[in-house]
């Protein structure tokens, strides 16, 4: 199958699951199409998307974590893990993605998307309460961090229109060989693979300054 865009998604605000004081933005529902752009490089100053919303601006939103993906064969997956139906855009991803493995594209790897839109492969997602709650799933966090399965957050190098059935190129890798599986196992706690994510040097100056500062911490 080529790669594409499946879906592309919007947040349909509810309140945050855990009675957090904010109506949290992960249950995103398919739209026609999305616009795009490059935001702050602040968590607060919001999503890469226009009309998203983020809820939690501690944790999410800002220039690395402008647009979020995920791919469709990984929510079938979870469909029949579950024993539910997962429509496009429940795990909060703006791209609901066919026909291309994210977990394998490099960190800064960039990514063409229909004719104009440039997107770069930026950091793994890390499970939180929100996305537990949101499921409701018992042991959820334990049991998507074992998949290792995480989808990926993207920067916007290019901005512009993106629309569902948008083929998806990959663009010229980056120099080094850590892909998004590495790098999430690395945010999970995972030394050697952190060690690996370190010595590479790819992630943004925050991330990196902490996966150096706990592999000191641990010897």
């Amino acid at each position: 199958m080529p790669a594409r865009v499946r879906s592309t998604n919007l947040a349909s605000p509810k309140p945050e699951p855990g009675g957090k004081p904010y109506a949290t933005g992960i249950d995103k529902r398919p739209v026609p199409s999305i616009e795009v752009f490059a935001p702050g490089p602040s968590y607060g100053d919001g999503p890469g998307v226009v009309a998203d919303h983020v809820g939690d601006e501690q944790h999410h939103g800002g220039a690395h974590k402008a647009v979020y993906a995920y791919a469709r064969e990984e929510l079938d997956h979870w469909e029949r893990e579950l024993s539910r139906g997962l429509s496009d855009g429940t795990f909060g991803e703006n791209l609901t993605t066919e026909g291309i493995d994210l977990e394998a594209l490099l960190v800064n790897q960039r990514i063409r998307v229909g004719d104009d839109v440039v997107l770069e492969v930026s950091v793994a997602r890390t499970p939180c309460s929100t996305f537990a709650g949101h499921l409701g799933e018992r042991g959820w966090l334990r049991r998507f961090t074992e998949r290792g399965r995480c989808g990926v957050y993207l920067r916007v190098v290019a901005p512009g229109t993106v629309r569902a059935g948008d083929a998806v190129e990959v663009l010229e890798p980056p120099d080094h060989d850590v892909d998004m599986r590495v790098a999430f196992a690395a945010a999970m706690g995972d030394d050697e693979a952190a060690a690996r994510v370190v010595a590479a040097g790819c992630l943004p100056r925050m991330y990196h300054d902490r996966l150096a500062a706990r592999l000191r911490a641990r010897g």
